[in-house]
């Protein structure tokens, strides 16, 4: 990726001119942004920077970097098969080329031991190359629901797992938790929500009678919407209709293969609460690396854009941050603000952590991106 003010890092004050802001919350015009050593100082109207100032004119939008909370893999490696710190360290650098500057490596449903050793890799990595936490995606959900994940590894939330969670959170490391409905016994999630986990409802075949409660005791996510969980009919709202009418998070896969277009406009135009909508890449290792991986024993190929295994069904997502952005504004001609919040503010505010990762005041231009108008490229301000 290319930068647009080349290696520049010295002290002295260069203000940008870009076409357009997006501090983090909102889309700005007509606003300048000041640099001093390697870092955004201030933000100021163009028409009250200082006479005589160094002014430097950049086309297009200027934002901090994605934050993804899903992420399987990048750079040929797959978090489940390689559950180290230099493993986490591809996947991040995989998915920055793209513009992700902060996520969340997920690992999926899989043996005792590959999670452990996941939780281990995540005491190492966490705080290091826009690393904010991890993501475990199962093994507490339903094998009806289960989607590419190993059916013989489900299993019901057991004190192994808490005690794996408890660690990490006494670690201070941010745990989001996908489980099932009935993947749990009734108090689980609350547990779970008590010890400072971010829980979120996914992997579900059961209906709103049983996903309500999950809500109640403190779940604020619905894990790639429409993907993975029961359906809307008219009697039954399943956990689409459930969580498009909640209060809680819904996250997208926007690759244009898991959800059409037209239901992916249907949720965010029908939401009963404004900036709930998270758009996630659940990329698998293809992204900046082969065309083909192996899980769990299966060899899954790219083929026209998408992820199949042996059947042709879907296995996981190829696509990036960037290229789910452009296809919200382009395609889906969604507002640039509420888009941008899709990829940043939102997942920040439901993780708690819209102070490191959501703010372009004080961030280092090295995770400062410049969009072109157009959406056809991203490069970094700084390198």
């Amino acid at each position: 990726m290319s930068t647009a003010l080349g290696n520049r890092t010295d002290n002295s004050d260069t203000w940008l001119y870009p076409d357009q802001v997006f501090d983090g919350q909102n889309l700005m015009h007509g606003t300048a942004v000041c640099c001093v050593n390697g870092k955004v100082t201030a933000l100021s109207a163009t028409d009250a920077v200082p006479h005589g100032a160094l002014v430097h004119k950049v086309p297009g939008l200027l934002t901090p970097g994605f934050f993804d909370i899903q992420i399987n893999g990048g750079g040929g490696v797959l978090y489940n098969t390689s559950p180290t710190p230099e493993g986490l360290f591809t996947i991040a650098a995989a998915h920055r080329q793209y513009g992700t500057t902060a996520l969340l490596p997920t690992v999926i449903t899989d043996a005792p031991h590959v999670l452990e050793e996941a939780a281990e890799a995540m005491k190492d990595a966490f705080g290091k190359q826009g690393i904010q936490g991890i993501h475990i995606e199962g093994p507490h959900i339903s094998v009806a629901r289960k989607g590419t994940h190993e059916a013989s590894w489900v299993c019901q939330l057991n004190p192994n797992s808490l005690k794996l969670v408890r660690d990490l959170r006494d670690r201070n490391i941010p745990v989001l938790m996908t489980v099932a409905p009935e993947g749990v016994a009734k108090g689980d999630i609350a547990k779970l929500v008590e010890m400072g986990v971010v829980v979120s409802i996914g992997h579900t075949d059961v209906g709103a009678a049983q996903i309500k409660p999950a809500l109640e005791e403190g779940a604020t996510l619905f894990t790639h919407l429409f993907n993975g969980m029961s359906q809307m009919a008219n009697r039954e709202p399943g956990a689409v209709g459930t969580g498009i009418n909640s209060t809680a998070y819904c996250s997208l896969i926007v690759d244009g293969h898991h959800v059409a277009d037209d239901m992916l406009l249907l949720a965010m135009r029908a939401r009963p609460v404004k900036d709930h909508m998270i758009i996630i890449s659940d990329a698998m290792p293809t992204v900046g690396g082969p065309d083909a991986f192996d899980l769990y024993g299966q060899n899954i190929r790219l083929d026209a854009g998408k992820l199949v295994n042996s059947e042709g069904s879907l296995a996981g997502a190829h696509t990036t941050m960037f290229d789910s952005l452009a296809h919200v504004v382009n395609v889906l001609e969604r507002p640039t603000e509420e888009a941008l919040r899709m990829t940043l503010s939102n997942p920040a505010k439901l993780m708690g952590l819209e102070q490191p990762v959501a703010r372009l005041q004080g961030a280092d231009l090295s995770n400062v991106l410049l969009i072109a108008n157009d959406y056809k490229s991203v490069s970094f301000l700084s390198a």
